[in-house]
């Protein structure tokens, strides 16, 4: 017979399942994104009910339904194009131009020296360019002219390992597939993370927590239906912590160098990765690696650009306020208490108490653990409003087990999907990452609280057998 806990983790992983499919097929980002915020409400909350019920089912029958829903889960971002996000069409274009011997760093997508690599599906003419997310080009006059790719006039963003990808994914899909192959990427890459955190977790905590990662709405809508290369990034981050606590330094930093390269963001792990190291020598041997790493991903194309291989990344840090707070919703909670001017100083400090701390009293079995709470920090200190940025925050959780911490991507998908809601978004960005902050504090308390109570009874125990 069945264990009953089982069964109930199973059926409420089937309506997550059916709910994922229905709300990723739902075309309202732009058109409904009232009706689609109370989809991905649906979404979460039957992840967060299927996510209880499978911890309390038995370890080798939760451990099938976790392989088994991750591949569901992940199924249900191939039911149709991306649809809250345009930048896999980048990653696309970005894959093509480097297959055509150019370097991707070198021109816009606009620019019309790469006009013979332009196609009608990256660059629909007519008709085909209505719709709100679709930008002008040049073209010849008498018909209108445009890109799926956001942005086409500044050049592109994304680190080495991330292009290599894009160019790998280009190089091994048939023509025709269009958006189907970096779906199809991302798919597999989030079920790698899956086997990489049931591997990490059978041997250092509970096999069962890989579910805050396989059933994880924000996988399949980012990772697999919009494609983001952050899976990537997060399966790399995963991989190198794992390789670091089997005291295998220099592999472990080269896997962390690389998923840096990958999207930037997951630089924010290696305080993790240095947690509780005391000597010169062994942090040495994590970050030489890492930087070898950057450095000789980033030479080839060094080399082969005329450009900056740093493209708009100065741009983009500008377009999203992180210089000035005052014309974004960028540092929301610290502007609460503090004047836009000396929010972003105060986020570089209360970031550098937390990595401190983490290093020095951080746990080396357990370098997930910091590189959470230094993760976690970061996301309420800066607030951002992309939604995929999370997902290296997700596979931490999964790693650590400190589900509250998942409310920072609930906060980030919420504040992403609301923007075209009527809603000013100072006022919900502020709002979600308010009750995010509260529920992440509420869960450190109470774990606080769970940890001292039982070493107080050891200890009155103690205290009463050494009386009698």
């Amino acid at each position: 017979m069945i264990n009953p806990r089982t069964l109930a983790a199973g059926a409420l992983l089937a309506g997550l399942t059916a709910v994922l499919a229905l709300t990723i097929r739902k075309d309202g980002y732009f058109t409904d994104p009232t009706g689609l915020t109370w989809w991905y409400a649906a979404c979460w909350a039957l992840f967060a009910a299927a996510a209880l019920a499978v911890r309390k089912a038995p370890v080798r029958h939760a451990v099938v339904l976790i392989v088994a829903g991750s591949v569901a889960v992940a199924a249900t971002g191939l039911l149709a194009p991306p649809r809250t996000s345009t930048d896999s069409y980048r990653y696309a274009w970005d894959g093509r131009v480097q297959a055509a011997g150019i370097s991707p760093y070198d021109h816009a997508p606009a620019d019309p020296t790469l006009a013979g690599l332009r196609d009608g599906w990256l660059f629909p003419t007519g008709t085909g360019c209505t719709g709100p997310d679709r930008a002008p080009v040049p073209g010849p006059a008498g018909e209108a002219h445009c890109t799926r790719i956001n942005r086409p006039q500044v050049h592109t963003i994304y680190p080495p390992v991330a292009e290599g990808y894009f160019l790998l994914v280009h190089e091994l899909s048939p023509d025709g597939v269009r958006h189907k192959a970096l779906q199809t990427g991302g798919a597999l890459l989030s079920l790698a993370t899956t086997a990489a955190l049931l591997l990490v977790l059978r041997r250092r905590g509970d096999p069962r927590r890989a579910a805050y990662w396989a059933w994880c709405p924000l996988v399949p809508i980012e990772a697999v239906n919009n494609a983001h290369a952050d899976v990537l990034g997060a399966l790399l981050a995963v991989v190198g912590l794992a390789v670091l606590v089997r005291r295998r330094r220099i592999a472990g930093g080269a896997l962390l160098g690389a998923a840096i390269v990958t999207k930037l963001l997951p630089a924010v792990v290696l305080p993790g990765a240095l947690s509780g190291v005391r000597r010169v020598r062994d942090a040495a041997a994590v970050l030489l690696p890492a930087a070898a790493v950057v450095a000789l991903s980033y030479l080839p194309y060094v080399l082969a650009s005329d450009s900056s291989v740093l493209g708009f990344l100065g741009g983009y840090m500008e377009e999203e306020g992180y210089d000035d707070p005052s014309a974004s919703n960028r540092f929301a909670l610290l502007r609460l208490v503090l004047p836009d001017g000396l929010a972003p100083g105060a986020a570089v400090l209360v970031l550098l108490a937390v990595t401190v701390h983490v290093m020095w009293r951080g746990d080396p079995e357990r370098p997930w653990n910091g590189a959470l709470l230094v993760t976690g920090t970061a996301f309420l200190l800066l607030t951002p409003g992309y939604s995929w940025y999370a997902l290296l925050l997700v596979a931490l959780v999964a790693l650590d087990g400190r589900w509250e911490w998942l409310a920072v991507a609930v906060a980030g998908a919420a504040k992403y999907v609301g923007v075209y809601m009527g809603v000013k978004p100072d006022g919900l960005g502020t709002t979600v990452y308010a009750v995010a902050a509260f529920v992440a504090l509420a869960g450190c308390v109470l774990r606080r609280g769970q940890v001292r109570q039982p070493r107080s009874a050891t200890s009155g125990l103690g205290s009463l057998i050494g009386r009698s």
